[in-house]
């Protein structure tokens, strides 16, 4: 009689952990397929960094993205996603349930903003920019950039980061906070001057902060690549022989209206970075170089040149001798005249 009674409970047990079983995956697929109301076809949502389950929660209900926060949370909770709401600019689209929102925000991309740093750029102009398209602030930015301890852990033996900001073309968060923007510009310097340029400077007598200004200077001076080894091999050639460089972008970077046509007058502005008056480079880099400069002051042509002057077509007139030089800036400015009655006419 016992073992007869024995089988009916355990046949009545199994039924009862069925009806258990498929009452929490009903509850399970009730809750994480609830319908939240979302009145948008598509909606942009901003996830502050830090922000917890709770605060996503709010955040969507303020929105009316979610007519239900508790639900939604015992959702993520659920899913297992209590842990995987990551910060960020995110564009939800088509997402009614809880399943719908949850998945676009742990797993959609966040949106990003595309900024180009663009090569010879100064701080300041990218700071500008960075405030133009992600509405970082300029002065932050900039104060950031003289940042001490920020300098030593990245190990710029400099004031600042002006040449150790890799021209790139950059994906950032809206809201990406200016020190993980500084972070990610100075990785890629240091991913772009590997060891070996290290070692290459190191050859040539040079430290890495001297290499990086000549840099500077190249690719304030050159347009074309072609042409930057042989402006680098000027230079180089100037300062075997102890000559200034007398390098008009170092006089661009100390005035404050440029770029623009420099004066006689601006070649006297007391200024160690002034390579009218002072000789060898400047103190440091005057803009941040591409790699093609950074190449161009490791590898310099090898020529005889020692002065150059723009022909007005983004190319340069090279020189041995200063009557040669003389020359060439003569035939220029007549050019330069001729072409300016053209256009009067």
């Amino acid at each position: 009689m016992a073992l007869q009674n024995f089988y009916p409970g355990k046949r009545l047990v199994g039924v009862v952990l069925g009806v258990i079983l498929l009452s929490a995956l009903a509850f399970y697929q009730l809750i994480i397929n609830w319908p939240q109301a979302n009145p948008y076809a598509m909606v942009k949502v901003n996830i502050p960094k830090g922000a917890n389950v709770t605060d996503v929660s709010r955040i969507l209900k303020e929105m009316n993205i979610i007519a239900n926060k508790q639900m939604f949370r015992i959702a993520v909770w659920a899913l297992g996603h209590e842990k995987k709401l990551p910060a960020g600019s995110y564009t939800l689209n088509g997402a009614r349930s809880n399943y719908q929102i949850i998945d676009q925000l742990v797993n959609g991309a966040p949106n990003l903003i595309r900024v180009t740093v663009q090569e010879g750029w100064t701080i300041k102009i990218i700071a500008a920019e960075l405030e133009k398209v992600l509405g970082t602030d300029a002065d932050e930015f900039i104060k950031l950039s003289e940042n001490k301890s920020l300098l030593r852990k990245w190990n710029i033996k400099h004031d600042s980061f002006e040449g150790f900001l890799f021209p790139d073309t950059y994906y950032f968060l809206e809201d990406q906070n200016p020190k993980e923007i500084m972070d990610i510009m100075v990785k890629e310097y240091h991913n772009c001057v590997t060891d070996s340029l290290h070692a290459r400077a190191q050859e040539l007598g040079f430290n890495i902060k001297e290499m990086i200004t000549l840099a500077s200077i190249i690719e304030g001076e050159a347009l074309y690549n072609s042409e930057r080894p042989v402006i680098s091999g000027v230079y180089h050639n100037r300062l075997k022989k102890g000559m200034k460089l007398q390098a008009d972008p170092t006089i661009q970077y100390i005035i404050n209206d440029g770029p623009r046509r420099l004066l006689n007058k601006d070649l006297k502005i007391e200024s160690p970075y002034n390579t009218y008056l002072n000789k060898g480079l400047p103190p440091g880099p005057i803009n941040n170089p591409g790699k093609e400069s950074i190449l161009a002051a490791l590898y310099p042509m090898k020529n005889d040149y020692l002065f150059f002057v723009a022909r007005g077509d983004g190319y340069h007139e090279f020189s041995k001798t200063e009557q040669e030089h003389n020359k060439a800036k003569r035939k220029f400015k007549a050019n330069r005249k001729r072409n300016f009655r053209k256009k009067i006419k």
